[in-house]
């Protein structure tokens, strides 16, 4: 059995959904960010950075925190989504760490200063959003000629996935990126995935409303 410990934010979600996608059981520790239960004593034991999502795999005694780290390694205990060819294999940690590296970076720093801070700050709201508008761009361009980022449905698709679908939280806008919404709207069709993102709850539009400053 697995412990998730997450939030309703796209690195928790990364984790459900690979979690939903590879069949495995898990019950769910819905951690408690506004209240600074990520900052408290016994949840730092889990992760010294107190950041979610945080898994513990009791059948194998392991602890492991940050997101790619966490998909990688359930990959790696299924044997899922995750190509055994070497190039292949390469190519879908390139993908998953462009999400790390990237993607999720600067849209959540595009959160912060579209969504969360009391202070508008123009230049830096252009700056994070123009930035994650170029990143939607290189994965456009490279799913012109791919259906998924390399070959099959992978953790570097769940990854990017869970981040991209939020554009609209981030004031990032996809208009004209179409094989990008091809291939969102390819993940969000399947059960697993769906599955995934509402855990530890299904986020409704009323929530979404009462949760920043700034409406979608």
């Amino acid at each position: 059995m697995i412990t998730l410990y997450t939030a309703a934010t796209p690195n928790g979600w990364k984790a459900s959904v690979a979690l939903e996608e590879m069949q495995l059981p898990y019950e769910v520790h819905n951690v408690d960010l506004r209240g600074g239960e990520q900052h408290t004593e016994a949840f730092r034991k889990l992760n010294p950075n107190g950041r979610i999502p945080v898994i513990v795999d009791h059948d194998a005694a392991h602890t492991v925190f940050e997101s790619g780290a966490i998909m990688h390694y359930l990959a790696e205990k299924t044997g899922l989504f995750l190509p055994q060819h070497a190039l292949k294999r390469s190519q879908v940690m390139q993908w998953l760490m462009f999400q790390m590296g990237g993607v999720g970076p600067m849209m959540g720093q595009a959160n912060v200063f579209y969504r969360y801070l009391d202070e508008t700050i123009p230049v830096a709201i252009k700056r994070y959003q123009s930035e994650a508008r170029r990143l939607f761009e290189v994965l456009d361009t490279h799913l012109a000629s791919h259906e998924y980022l390399v070959d099959e449905y992978s953790i570097a698709d769940m990854a990017n996935w869970c981040w991209v679908r939020t554009y609209k939280w981030s004031g990032v806008s996809i208009d004209g990126l179409e094989h990008l919404r091809r291939w969102k709207n390819s993940i969000e069709a399947r059960p697993a995935a769906r599955r995934g993102v509402e855990v530890p709850h299904k986020i409704v539009p009323e929530e979404i409303a009462k949760a920043g400053k700034r409406l979608i």
